[in-house]
């Protein structure tokens, strides 16, 4: 019986995964499901080659990585025509995407022995015969279930930083972009042809409950809360750590002080990039009274110029079909409730596309405000001060990312808001910094990528301790005597007893 396709939705033909357009239909790839059996196996191969890849060392591993790196920025085009073929991302996007992921992994490879090599640590009065030695050691084996809505920026953030910490990786892209998983994974394997240190499994969200159950040293996953919080419960069985990237609200808050053609323009792309499908989007802004109706009409002007399309235009199709109910909803939802379209409105959802949507005077409590909607929609509200502003943006159980537009306050407002990251006079650029861990609080997950937090965190912390010479002050022994214990009082005494 031949399945019947709906543009973009993922459908599963004769054992095989098929991937398709959103905006054309057209095939993008087919892909083997794996089963349970069958991702244990690669965990299992991926244990055997990560021991392989952990020996090369940080020298070996950087070596291949920037080949890698290499190899991607040198094949940038071919890549980006196939994330725009698959989900229907503008190629400009897609570039920039590619782009940013391939800093990810030359800034993992470069600073993978700095980070994590072993260094001697000091000790203290009380164990000052022993000296102190701390590294980082591999997993093994990490496990990554990847997102579709940037599909190589995304998951690099956690592949590339495994890899440089002597990791293997067994990598389940999302169904809604397999191809896009698999062109990454193949061309890894022409720069580490050796060993399948990278390697990838298909299928739908039952392969990715099996990868948490597989084994694997830590499960790091990046989706919405709802899947998050199955992750974690499928990985809790074994007691196998993990990070979880998960959903988002972001606000951005425009004190009176802001330039507001700079906070316009950086909220019409932190909103409606990739169709507004990027858990670090702009979704709420809250804007003081005195500068709210001058910056409304500057971001009406903006957003109103961009083009809605398959090829060449501002803003492709919503990836995912289902997403367009919960747009629409939400939209339906803000207008009924007394909110008022500047621009856009319940009109502007039109299959497979959404045109840019601007809502003001959304109630606080409407879905529009409250959930995660992943679309090109931006609610914008009035608010008396910054601190109203504070308030309403941290009264979410979402903290991931935010934005701060002003002078004076700026910096002092952003780090006030209850999120992993903000950004101050831009919107997103947090997450091309390599040098910054990137992750959330609350319900968008804990644990980081990215930075030097995120390479600690594909490496279990080993401490070890040396006798370089015999103890003045025994302590941790039974040889100890009342004097010893004696002297251990008067020295706690003189070093911590001052007030």
């Amino acid at each position: 019986m031949t399945a019947v396709h709906v543009p973009g939705a993922p459908v599963i033909e004769d054992g095989r995964l098929v991937s398709t357009s959103p905006a054309t239909g057209a095939e993008a790839g087919r892909f083997p499901v794996a089963a349970a059996a069958d991702v244990d196996r690669a965990v299992a191969r991926a244990r055997a080659a990560g021991e392989w890849w952990a020996g090369l060392g940080f020298t070996g591993r950087r070596e291949r990585l920037l080949r890698w790196r290499g190899l991607l920025a040198r094949r940038i085009e071919e890549l980006a025509e196939l994330v725009h073929t698959e989900g229907g991302k503008p190629v400009g996007d897609a570039v920039v995407e590619i782009l940013t992921a391939i800093e990810h992994v030359d800034w993992a490879a470069r600073n993978a022995r700095r980070v994590l090599g072993p260094r001697r640590v000091r000790s203290r009065l009380i164990l000052a015969e022993f000296t102190g030695h701390l590294e980082y050691q591999p997993y093994g084996v990490i496990g990554v279930i990847g997102p579709w809505n940037y599909p190589v920026f995304t998951p690099i953030g956690s592949i590339a930083y495994a890899l440089a910490a002597g990791n293997a990786v067994v990598f389940k892209p999302s169904e809604y972009t397999p191809a896009v998983g698999q062109w990454l994974v193949d061309r890894f394997a022409e720069v580490v042809p050796e060993q399948p240190v990278l390697s990838a499994v298909h299928g739908l969200g039952d392969v990715g409950a099996a990868l948490c159950r597989s084994g694997v040293g830590k499960l790091a996953f990046t989706g919405s809360t709802a899947t998050a919080k199955k992750v974690m419960a499928a990985c809790a069985e074994s007691l196998t750590p993990v990070l979880l990237e998960a959903g988002g609200k972001d606000a951005m808050i425009v004190d009176a002080d802001a330039d507001l053609d700079a906070a316009a323009e950086a909220c019409v792309w932190g909103a409606l990039t990739n169709a507004g499908q990027t858990c670090i989007g702009i979704e709420r802004v809250y804007a003081v009274d005195q500068v709210f109706d001058a910056f409304v009409d500057k971001v009406v002007a903006r957003a109103g110029r961009l083009t809605v399309g398959p090829d060449g235009a501002d803003i492709g199709p919503i990836t995912m079909p289902a997403q367009l109910d919960v747009i629409r909803r939400h939209i339906d939802d803000a207008v009924e409730r007394g909110g008022r379209a500047v621009l856009g409105g319940p009109d502007a959802v039109r299959p497979p596309y959404v045109h840019p949507t601007v809502l003001v005077d959304v109630p606080e409590d409407s879905a529009a405000v409250r959930e995660e909607t992943f679309g090109p929609t931006l609610t914008v509200n009035r608010v008396r001060d910054v601190d109203e502003a504070v308030e309403r943006a941290n009264a979410l159980p979402y903290g991931l990312g935010g934005s701060v537009f002003g002078r004076k306050r700026a910096v002092a407002i952003a780090r006030r808001l209850r999120s992993g990251m903000a950004s101050v006079n831009s919107t997103l650029t947090f997450a091309g910094m390599s040098t910054l861990p990137f992750g959330g609080v609350g319900d968008s997950g804990f644990g980081r990528i990215h930075g030097e937090d995120g390479l600690r965190e594909f490496g279990r912390a080993k401490a070890i301790t040396r006798r370089r010479a015999r103890s003045l002050l025994p302590s941790m022994t039974f040889e100890r005597t009342p004097a010893d214990v004696a002297r251990l009082v008067k020295a706690a005494k003189l070093m911590y007893g001052r007030r």
